[in-house]
């Protein structure tokens, strides 16, 4: 097992949609262990395949609600229902994300207030969990990134503006780019 580099915006897989996980197998195994290691060690509460160079349907995820109970796991090949965005602006507080694939910064967005995940566990074992605030807000922003989308792409435009400078100012959205948990001190 391997913390492994996570690439940064501008990285093609970021970009693209992931294709379905196909194959149940040791590799994929290992893949999922070294996705939970790296989103510890970075630290983030989700990984997405593509943030490790590998296009494929899956996230890994890890939460602890107020009573400090944790839900953790793996979600392959998943589908996600979402309730309705709120159309309010985002809230500069309650409503900020940020995103290992664009590391150290954070900026507001609105998400859905609850959402279900549908998806199958390493032994293809299908589960679903109904998810409200925070977690709600992990699911959806993990499988944005099965659809090649990063939560700065959905950004409001007064802060995509400050995202692109950002990403121009560091030498993002070029492909090439990663950083190391553990190693280079980045953090989001």
């Amino acid at each position: 097992m391997a913390v492994r580099p996570i690439v940064i915006s501008g990285e093609p897989v970021l970009h693209s949609p992931a294709a379905p996980v196909v194959v149940f197998d040791d590799a994929l195994r290992e893949l999922v262990q070294d996705m939970f290691e790296t989103m510890d060690a970075a630290p983030g509460v989700g990984l997405a395949g593509p943030q490790v160079g590998v296009g494929l349907r899956l996230f890994t995820f890890s939460y602890l609600d107020d009573d400090e109970v944790e839900t953790r796991g793996v979600a392959i090949n998943p589908e996600l229902w979402i309730t309705p965005v709120p159309a309010s602006e985002a809230d500069e507080d309650e409503d900020v994300e940020g995103c290992l694939s664009f590391p150290g910064e954070r900026f507001p967005l609105r998400r859905a207030e609850s959402a279900i995940l549908r998806a199958v566990d390493l032994e293809q074992n299908p589960f679903e969990i109904r998810a409200d605030g925070w977690l709600a807000r992990i699911f959806q922003h993990e499988f944005d990134h099965l659809d090649g989308t990063l939560y700065v792409d959905r950004l409001e435009h007064h802060y995509a503006k400050i995202a692109a400078k950002v990403s121009r100012k560091r030498g993002w959205g070029v492909p090439g780019v990663s950083w190391l948990p553990g190693v280079d001190d980045l953090e989001s």
